[in-house]
């Protein structure tokens, strides 16, 4: 089954956004061009399991755009390695899924404890949940979400990309907004996608104040509820850390925090396959990643 990253709607985003989208058969790759060289990088998001003659078709293409590599993320399961991993996976392997034909009491019943009350703090302060895709809650979202990475320190998509892609995924149908409302003022904000059967969490963004009502923890609960009134199938909460030990995931990871937020409305863990990476040019690819991995680290010293 395909997956938003894959719509025409996504494709007309990325291309607004001046990247190069190339289909082949019925898939999209994205090539990124570096900065003042004439090489570039490809992308091929959340597609099929590679088979030996995709490799080949993805070379010619690699080899017309001159790529150094292309990293490919399938969005499947299971199947056959054929290529090394990536050197930066943009994807996590894992992901968390809520199975949306259960009941509204079996999801309760698998929450954490603390989650379901955490709902009913919400509930009790009178937080209220609503679908708003109008121009003033999308400029709230803008605004929380210039809050929240400042305030968490990460590094993420810019208000252009957030703009140009709620202004071509938005009027397909796929990105709709949820808001959190305490008091008359917005709490938190979410755009998520729906797609197929599955509806999905990619961005969410909230408020420092007022941690204490607990609204993003309700507007994850409320959104699953609608998705049930729609008929979706599944909530893909979009990542997760996964199991890397026995000990479970790294408490000490900057996204373990989102993590555990999702954990706690006990979800399936699902695991991909994984990042691929595709080398074209070797010698090349040799030197990208010894600069990216410094620039990761500049970064991480930075934040």
């Amino acid at each position: 089954m395909k997956h938003p990253l894959q719509s025409t709607a996504w494709g007309e985003f990325r291309r607004a956004m001046g990247i190069d989208v190339v289909k082949i058969s019925e898939w999209q790759v994205m090539f990124h061009r570096l900065p003042f060289t004439p090489w570039t990088i490809g992308y091929f998001p959340k597609g099929p399991m590679v088979t030996k003659e995709m490799i080949e078709a993805l070379e010619t293409l690699g080899k017309e755009k001159n790529a150094i590599f292309i990293q490919i993320e399938p969005n499947v399961t299971s199947g056959n390695q054929l290529l090394p991993p990536s050197h930066h996976p943009l994807f996590s392997k894992y992901t968390f899924v809520l199975d949306l034909t259960k009941s509204e009491e079996q999801l309760l019943a698998a929450m954490h404890a603390k989650t379901r009350y955490n709902i009913r703090v919400a509930q009790k302060h009178g937080v209220t949940i609503q679908e708003d895709d109008s121009h003033d809650a999308f400029e709230t979202y803008l605004k929380l979400n210039q809050e929240t990475l400042e305030r968490q320190g990460f590094y993420a998509h810019n208000e252009t990309y957030h703009r140009q892609m709620w202004h071509h995924l938005h009027p397909a149908g796929i990105a709709k907004l949820f808001t959190a409302t305490y008091q008359d003022r917005i709490m938190a904000s979410w755009i998520i996608f729906t797609w197929k059967d599955t509806i999905y969490y990619p961005y969410g963004a909230s408020s420092r104040e007022h941690p204490e009502v607990m609204a993003p923890t309700l507007m994850l609960w409320e959104i699953a509820r609608w998705g049930k009134q729609k008929g979706f199938k599944k909530f893909d909460l979009w990542g997760a850390l996964g199991p890397p030990s026995a000990d479970g995931p790294d408490t000490r990871d900057p996204w373990y925090g989102f993590h555990r937020f999702k954990q706690g409305f006990g979800p399936d863990l699902v695991e991909f396959v994984g990042s691929y990476d595709l080398i074209a040019k070797p010698t090349l690819y040799k030197i990208y990643t010894i600069a990216d991995t410094i620039r990761w680290m500049l970064l991480k010293i930075k934040r």
